[in-house]
């Protein structure tokens, strides 16, 4: 697995969507989960699952920090290098997360957050130096509007199913899972495909038209076989 994750790291999620394509699978971008500061290295993690659901006001209290199930209990439970991924029902009007949350997350070396929902004390949490993927900002913590339930157990997040320990994988363009059973493929062909792209642009920016190099036909795939034998690859 580790050998994939390496490969991962120079695969783009917009190459692993078209690689998930090829095995049927469509929903695999987690919507709304989007950069809260872009510019960041791309990330691999296994996903460590939390579920909120719809507010409970006799459930959902200051209170309820404090109890076993909670958003601090699941925090202590996150194994290093995870990505914590929380479905937050795509709610955004209430933080999830908030600066010292975070802060606990970033010290556990936790690799990112990633959530359909917001998180609060934005200053706070960007001091944390932990990636955020998230939907934006938002005052009120999260039993304003949610319940926290649970963790590593499967979650909806985005409008994507997410089982613990699926492969995220985030970058600019945000967040999507690989299910365990397709990463070596996905990092594989996605290695490839990111090599052939590369060999694109360089016939495009010679002036060559897409027709026939993108997808190729048997000339073009001669050519790259050609210039991939030059490179020594």
């Amino acid at each position: 697995m580790s050998n994939a994750f390496e490969l991962l790291r120079h695969v783009t999620t917009a190459t692993i969507t078209t690689m998930l394509l090829k095995k049927g699978i469509r929903h695999c971008w987690i919507k709304g989960a989007m950069p809260l500061v872009p510019g960041g290295q791309r990330l691999v993690g296994k996903a460590f699952t939390l579920r909120f659901v719809p507010v409970r006001e006799d459930l959902a209290t200051p209170e309820s920090w404090g109890k076993p199930i909670s958003t601090r209990a699941a925090i202590e439970a996150m194994p290093e290098g995870c990505i914590a991924v929380a479905d937050a029902m795509g709610v955004t009007t209430a933080g999830i997360f908030g600066d010292i949350l975070v802060m606990r997350m970033a010290r556990r070396k936790v690799t990112a957050l990633v959530t359909d929902g917001v998180i609060r004390d934005k200053a706070g949490c960007l001091k944390a130096d932990m990636p955020i993927y998230c939907q934006g900002t938002a005052a009120p913590a999260s039993v304003n509007g949610l319940t926290f339930v649970g963790w590593n157990e499967p979650i909806a997040c985005g409008g994507v199913a997410i089982f613990p320990d699926d492969v995220i994988v985030v970058d600019d363009d945000g967040a999507v899972v690989i299910p365990q059973a397709l990463v070596d493929f996905v990092a594989t062909e996605g290695c490839e495909h990111e090599r052939y792209e590369t060999w694109v642009v360089s016939e495009v920016e010679r002036g060559v038209a897409l027709p026939g190099l993108y997808p190729p036909n048997d000339e073009a795939k001669a050519r790259y076989a050609a210039w991939k034998k030059q490179q020594g690859l």
